[in-house]
């Protein structure tokens, strides 16, 4: 932090205007969004039935480095969350170039959801251009992010009962398919559908690792919890119970749920063309429940969005208030960085021309440019938790409130693993394009940093 935060460090905090309720919700629903409601399906057609194993690995690494996170917050509640961590402890640059692409990740995975509304809505609309669709979704969020923090919190709260009764009611709609033998997917051996066409795994290692991508794009946003935790009113208590959830929520809203749909259907018949959950009800000819879990999905997206823009806005703010951004974009009005908000949603008008352009390539293309930006800011996180461990004392390492389980050894595999994920994109080729533009983006805003002086704000 500047000298003056360092100086007077409650400052750095806006009064907050969340309450336990809506952190934990907000944790709760980042877990539940576009990536799994749409883009489960192409990790599905990556890696089969082995994509099961997929979610479970890549949910250890989202726990890990949300506890790294929890720890740093719970001892330092502070505006700019992460970015500001890693500029603690791990200098100016990496705060900045944290920040910014975390902002870069969320606009990226906001131009995914609005895709996403878009496609879904041909389930009523199918003659309807998708860009009318994203222009309708930008009016709707952006009122959303410009009212106040706490009505922020509520819209989130609503969204999320909505999306969780959801995936329960799926997920015990789907067992009562499998045990009473309704529809198609009903009868027969249930586990029947995990070995067959090609087995557990039909594409072998190398097309199960190759889900690795989209199934951390589903996880990707799960680090707004850092962010929305400084709004808080008792980010001690709030936090930890908002990380710890993560294990369960993962269990059941993943693993559990593609575990249903996988054995209801073959996993080839799994394309994407509409939600793998909708896809299920309207196999089956239970038509009136597609079309509600069609409803579902859009709130999902609509959800995503809105918490995106939350958390890329506080971010981006708070580095404005460390001058690491522009001045005028930590101007708040009623607790919200409108200037912000307002600049974001601008970049999102974007997602309108390229629905416009490329209709049915872009979900594709901003899903891996957003898991790139996504595990570059759980890499800075989790480095910067370690270096914060480094720089304490052994006294101070014993009073932490809410420390990393199994240090360092979680960590260790938690950095691991991203760091062959980045080397997953090296070698697929599709994904080059998206490393090339995470890595020109770092790049540009590096050049950034060096040439408009941010690298001489004075240091923490």
């Amino acid at each position: 932090m500047s000298t003056t935060a360092n100086s007077t460090p409650d400052t750095t905090r806006r009064a907050p205007g969340l309450k336990a309720r809506h952190i934990h919700f907000i944790a709760l629903g980042s877990a539940i969004g576009t990536g799994l409601f749409y883009g489960s399906a192409g990790a599905i057609q990556a890696a089969g039935p082995s994509v099961l194993l997929v979610y479970l690995l890549g949910g250890a690494v989202v726990y890990f480095m949300l506890r790294a996170l929890g720890e740093m917050a719970v001892r330092m509640p502070i505006s700019g969350s992460f970015a500001e961590y890693t500029r603690r402890f791990l200098g100016g640059w990496a705060g900045y170039i944290t920040g910014w692409m975390f902002a870069f990740e969320m606009l990226i995975v906001c131009l995914a959801d609005l895709t996403a509304i878009a496609i879904y809505m041909r389930f009523w609309f199918p003659d309807t251009a998708q860009w009318i669709w994203v222009i309708l979704t930008l009016l709707i969020v952006g009122a959303a992010n410009l009212a106040s923090v706490r009505w922020f919190g509520e819209l989130e709260f609503v969204f999320t009962i909505i999306k969780v009764a959801a995936v329960t009611g799926m997920i015990v709609g789907g067992a009562a398919i499998l045990v009473f033998g309704l529809g198609e997917g009903g009868g027969g051996n249930p586990l029947a559908n995990l070995t067959a066409d090609g087995g557990f795994f039909p594409h072998g290692a190398g097309g199960m690792i190759s889900a690795f991508i989209l199934v951390l794009f589903a996880f990707g946003g799960t680090e707004i919890i850092g962010v929305a935790g400084t709004e808080a009113e008792d980010p001690g208590t709030a936090i930890p119970k908002a990380v710890n959830t993560v294990p369960v929520r993962i269990l059941l809203f993943y693993v559990l749920a593609i575990g249903v749909i996988l054995l209801i259907n073959p996993w080839r018949t799994i394309t994407g063309e509409v939600s793998p959950f909708v896809q299920i009800f309207d196999t089956l000819g239970v038509n009136w429940a597609a079309a509600l879990l069609n409803v579902v999905v859009l709130t999902a997206a609509l959800s995503a969005i809105n918490a995106d823009l939350f958390g890329a806005g506080r971010v981006v703010a708070g580095m404005a208030r460390e001058r690491l951004a522009p001045r005028v974009m930590a101007r708040t009005v009623r607790g919200v960085p409108v200037v912000t908000t307002l600049s974001l949603l601008g970049v999102l008008v974007v997602g309108v021309v390229l629905n416009y352009a490329l209709p049915a390539e872009v979900f594709t293309i901003v899903a891996s440019l957003a898991t790139f930006a996504t595990i570059f800011v759980w890499l800075m996180i989790l480095l910067a938790q370690v270096a914060s461990r480094r720089g304490m004392s052994s006294q101070e390492r014993a009073e932490l409130a809410f420390p990393v389980p199994l240090w360092p050894f979680g960590q260790v595999f938690a950095i691991a693993f991203i760091l062959f994920t980045i080397g997953i994109m090296v070698w697929i080729s599709e994904y080059h394009m998206a490393l090339l533009t995470g890595v020109g983006f770092v790049a540009i805003m590096s050049a950034l940093y060096l040439v408009t002086g941010r690298r001489r704000v004075p240091q923490g």
